[in-house]
C-alpha cells in the first residue's frame, strides 16, 4: 500500500512539474518580447534575439542528451538545467546593454532550449511500464500554458512588465520543488541524442526533402507570429490581459486536438498529405485574418485557430515523418523535421519578421505570411496528388510497415 502510494504521488509531482514548466516557458515565449521593447529594442533586435534560442538548440539538444545516457539520472539533468535556465534568468532580467543581454540569453537558451525535450523523456521514464499515458501529463502541460498566460496578463497590467522576472522565478522554484519531490529512476529510456548518423540517407530522399521545405515555408510565418503577435496586441491599444486572453484561448483547445487526431487519423501517405494540405490553408487564412485584424479582440479570437493549426500541423508532419522514412533512419527523419520547425524556421522566422515588421508595419508581415503559406500549400497538395496516382512508393525499408498501416 505505501508503495503504491509513493508512485500515486510521483505521478501527481509529475503532472504538477509539467504545469509549472509550460506556465515558465509561456511567460517568456509571450510576454517577454514586450520587456525587450521596454527597455528599448526594435523589432529587428526583438527578433533576432528570440531567435537565437533555435541556433543554440543544435548544439544544447545533443548535449544534454548525451549527458543524460551517460549518466542514467535525468532526474538530476533535469534539475540542473532548471538551475541554470533560473540563474540565467535573472542575469537576462538585469543586464543593463545589449552586449549583456545578447550573452546572457545564449547561456540561457542552453539550458531552457532542450527542456521539454528531456523533460518529455523523464515523463516517459517515470510511466514505463504503467497504464498511465503520456498525453495525460501532456494535458497539465496544455493547462499551466494557457492559465499562467490568462493570470500573468492581469499582474503585468497591474505591476509592470519588470514584474516579469519576479513570476518567472517563483514558477522555475516550483517546477524545482516538484521535481525534488519525485523519487530517484534507476533507468532512462533513452534520447537518441546523436540521430543525425543517418542524415546523408535521407538527403537521397528528395519526395522528403521537398516535405521538409514546404513545411519551413509554412513554419516561418508561426514563428513571425508567436514573436510578434504581443507586440502588435499592444500596438493595437490592446492590454497585457488582452495578450494573456489570446494566449489562453491559443492553447486551451490543443490537447483536444491531439487526442482526436491520435484516435481518428489514418495514417496512410495520401490521407496525411491531404490532410497538412488543408491545416496549411487554414494557416493561410489565419495570417489572412492576421493581416486584416483591428482591434486587440479580433487578434485574441483569431488566435483560437492556433489549436487547429500548430497542433494539426506538427501531429501530421511527425506522422509523416514516420512513413517517408525507412525505420533505421527515423530518428535523423524526426530530428531533421523539429529543426527545420523550431530551427531553421525560428531563425528565419525571427530575422525576417523583425524587419518586416521594423520596416514595413505588422500588416506586411502578415501578408507576407499568406504568400509564403500559400506555396507550402500548394506545395503539400500537389504532393498528395502525385501520392494518390502512384508517382510515389515509399522506402522499400517500410513497405510491408506501411501496407499494415493501411489495413
Amino acid at each position: 500500500m505505501r508503495e503504491n502510494f509513493t508512485k500515486q504521488q510521483s505521478f501527481t509531482s509529475l503532472k504538477w512539474f509539467n504545469f509549472f514548466v509550460y506556465g515558465t516557458v509561456v511567460l517568456f515565449t509571450s510576454f517577454f518580447p514586450l520587456y525587450l521593447q521596454d527597455v528599448g529594442m526594435n523589432k529587428v533586435e526583438i527578433g533576432s534575439l528570440m531567435s537565437v534560442g533555435a541556433l543554440v538548440s543544435i548544439v544544447a539538444n545533443p548535449f544534454w542528451g548525451i549527458w543524460s545516457d551517460k549518466y542514467q539520472n535525468i532526474r538530476r539533468i533535469v534539475l540542473v538545467m532548471l538551475t541554470g535556465t533560473l540563474v540565467l534568468s535573472q542575469l537576462v532580467f538585469q543586464a543593463h546593454t545589449y552586449e549583456m543581454i545578447y550573452i546572457s540569453i545564449l547561456f540561457f537558451y542552453f539550458f531552457q532550449g532542450p527542456l521539454f525535450a528531456q523533460s518529455n523523456t523523464m515523463i516517459l521514464s517515470y510511466i514505463e511500464g504503467t497504464n498511465h499515458r503520456f498525453s495525460s501529463f501532456r494535458l497539465w502541460g496544455s493547462l499551466g500554458w494557457a492559465l499562467t498566460a490568462i493570470l500573468a496578463g492581469p499582474v503585468i497590467e497591474w505591476a509592470g512588465v519588470s514584474v516579469l522576472s519576479y513570476l518567472f522565478a517563483a514558477l522555475l522554484c516550483l517546477a524545482m520543488l516538484a521535481l525534488v519531490a519525485l523519487p530517484r529512476l534507476n533507468h532512462s529510456i533513452g534520447i537518441a541524442p546523436l540521430p543525425f548518423k543517418g542524415f546523408r540517407q535521407i538527403f537521397y530522399n528528395p519526395f522528403f526533402l521537398c516535405f521538409i521545405f514546404f513545411g519551413i515555408l509554412v513554419s516561418i510565418p508561426n514563428t513571425m507570429n508567436n514573436t510578434f503577435v504581443s507586440l502588435y496586441i499592444t500596438e493595437l491599444g490592446g492590454s497585457k490581459t488582452m495578450i494573456g486572453l489570446a494566449v489562453f484561448l491559443s492553447a486551451i483547445l490543443e490537447i483536444g486536438v491531439l487526442v482526436l487526431c491520435d484516435r481518428f487519423l489514418k495514417r496512410q501517405i495520401p490521407v496525411l498529405l491531404g490532410l497538412l494540405a488543408a491545416v496549411s490553408a487554414l494557416f493561410l487564412i489565419r495570417w489572412w485574418l492576421m493581416a486584416g485584424a483591428t482591434t486587440p479582440l479580433q487578434v485574441a479570437m483569431i488566435q483560437i485557430l492556433h489549436c487547429i493549426t500548430f497542433g494539426g500541423f506538427f501531429y501530421v508532419g511527425t506522422q509523416l515523418t514516420m512513413l517517408l522514412v525507412p525505420k533505421p533512419y527515423r530518428s535523423s527523419g524526426q530530428a531533421l523535421y523539429t529543426l527545420t520547425w523550431s530551427g531553421i524556421s525560428g531563425i528565419l522566422g525571427g530575422v525576417l519578421g523583425g524587419w518586416l515588421y521594423q520596416n514595413l508595419g505588422a500588416q506586411s508581415m502578415y501578408q507576407s505570411g499568406v504568400f509564403l503559406t500559400f506555396i507550402g500549400t500548394l506545395g503539400f497538395g500537389i504532393m498528395g496528388l502525385f501520392v494518390s496516382r502512384g508517382g510515389y512508393r515509399p522506402p522499400a525499408e517500410h513497405e510491408d510497415e506501411l501496407s499494415d498501416f493501411e489495413h
